[in-house]
């Protein structure tokens, strides 16, 4: 594809000030819109050492209002960075509805051989991070990103000729260091890592647009107008009416017909005796695994899903009590805030990912959308139909760079949860836990069903197993939760 590229094209001084004027204006009278519309918009600017990044998103951002994008430069990995999944930088930077971030240099760049010889990626480990990029892509898209993605290619020549510029000057000879000669002088091989990457991430909503930058004018002028153009396409598409917005439950046909919570046996149980017992011992093995999981720098994900009142509270205190409290974080999930809201509904998720060697418990988790938004009827069908995909294939990144993942449905029958109910409403000191919300929610309890087996069925893989905890006994529930994570943790850690 580059190789291909004539990358000789330019243009004359009053062509481009006569273009550039015209652009300019159009830019910034579509960024009022942007805004109006609450339309998110990530441009990427990828590309060679000395390609001109920097001078040509300066001139893209000179029209703009400073106070409505952001900039970041993402070049090499801090040690915050690598500690957590190679896409957590960009999706915690991701843009607010009606916001426009820019990024000089992106996660694709992360595959090119000078990044992945430290990362040590394997064939495979390659394999998955194409995976995780088309699949971060697309979760953006589906949420009405407008991704934009320029590589910006000079030759060789060209290349050699301003490392030169650069160096003769002392102001700016610290942008020019060994590994930018190395990239010059091992050209033809960084063009077919550069082709690799183009040809894997580009498609159809999020393809990349190759801006030939030996003259700057020229590709300034180019630049302008494929945003201009693509910007304007999606502000067309965006007020064109959705239909499938009004669709608020899928046909039937596509919903499972099982019974997985129908078939759990409810009435396992534990004696005090034996509760105390195992408990003791699994706590004091999970106090050495954490100090194992930090020495070993592993990352582990627990999310606890389950009904009101199922006993997820207590079930976390006992898993906890003997952690290191240095090491773990529980994360309680309720209603998203306004800037939350803003942005892709698995953004609060992962800011909140751990770093290696630590430990996030959320309480409540991104589940949220196949349950409480689906039944409530608080996010459209056709979208909540999609975060099956979107969390399965963001859990598949989270155990592609090494996290390891437990979830558990605490699960209790309806006369549990009444009695459950009304010992809180008699508890001074838990009464604050039954509100109003629960009782409508348990009124609903049969949709919740429904849509609980629909998750269990579509979203439990072989990577991130769903764990279903018989919980009418809390003591029992307590215990099978503790031995899943002690037995597997220290299967790995072995």
């Amino acid at each position: 594809m580059l190789d291909k590229i004539d990358l000789h094209p330019s243009m004359d001084m009053a062509l481009y000030r006569s273009e550039l004027k015209f652009f300019e204006n159009r830019l910034a009278e579509l960024q009022q819109t942007i805004k109006d519309l609450s339309i998110p918009v990530l441009i990427v600017f990828e590309g060679w050492s000395a390609s001109g990044k920097g001078t040509l998103i300066s001139k893209v951002l000179h029209p703009l209002d400073p106070r409505q994008f952001n900039v970041y430069t993402l070049g090499k990995a801090p040690e915050e960075w690598v500690m957590r999944p190679f896409l957590w930088p960009y999706w915690t930077r991701t843009p607010s509805k009606g916001r426009i971030a820019i990024f000089d240099k992106s996660w694709h760049r992360i595959i090119l051989p000078v990044y992945s010889h430290r990362l040590n990626l394997s064939p495979k480990a390659k394999t998955e991070f194409f995976y995780d990029v088309r699949a971060f892509e697309r979760q953006l898209r589906d949420d009405g990103v407008l991704i934009i993605k320029f590589f910006l290619h000079v030759s060789k020549e060209m290349q050699q000729e301003r490392f030169r510029e650069l160096e003769k000057n002392p102001g700016t000879a610290w942008r020019v260091d060994k590994h930018d000669w190395e990239q010059n002088k091992n050209y033809d091989s960084y063009l077919k890592d550069f082709n690799e990457m183009i040809n894997q991430t580009n498609y159809n909503g999020s393809r990349w647009y190759v801006i030939e930058a030996d003259d700057s004018k020229y590709a300034a002028v180019k630049i302008f107008g494929i945003i201009i153009e693509r910007i304007e396409q999606h502000i067309k598409h965006t007020a064109q009416p959705q239909t499938q917005l009004l669709q608020t439950e899928p046909p039937s046909s596509i919903i499972p017909a099982a019974n997985v919570l129908k078939a759990v046996d409810l009435k396992k149980n534990l004696k005090d005796k034996e509760y105390k017992e195992r408990i003791e011992n699994l706590q004091a093995r999970i106090s050495i695994l954490g100090f194992m999981l930090y020495s070993a720098r592993k990352s582990v994900v627990i999310v606890y899903e389950g009904w009101d009142a199922a006993g997820k509270g207590g079930n976390i205190k006992r898993l906890t009590e003997r952690l290191d409290p240095r090491a773990y974080e529980v994360i309680p999930i309720g209603a998203p805030s306004s800037e939350e809201l803003g942005h892709h509904y698995l953004w609060r998720f992962m800011n909140k990912m751990p770093k290696d060697g630590h430990m996030a418990i959320f309480d409540r988790s991104w589940y949220g959308r196949v349950m409480v938004e689906r039944v409530e009827r608080l996010t459209p069908a056709y979208r909540w139909q999609k975060a099956y995909q979107e969390i399965n294939d963001m859990e598949r990144h989270l155990v592609n760079h090494g996290s390891v993942i437990f979830k558990f449905w605490l699960h209790i029958d309806k006369d549990e949860q009444l009695a459950r109910f009304e010992a809180r409403k008699k508890d001074p000191v838990k009464y604050y836990k039954i509100t109003d919300d629960d009782w409508r929610n348990r009124e609903k309890w049969d949709q919740y069903e429904k849509a609980i087996d629909e998750m269990l069925l579509k979203t439990d893989t072989d990577y991130a197993p769903w764990n279903i905890i018989e919980s009418n006994d809390k003591k029992y529930a307590r215990i099978k939760v503790l031995d899943i994570v002690v037995n597997e943790l220290e299967r790995l850690l072995s």
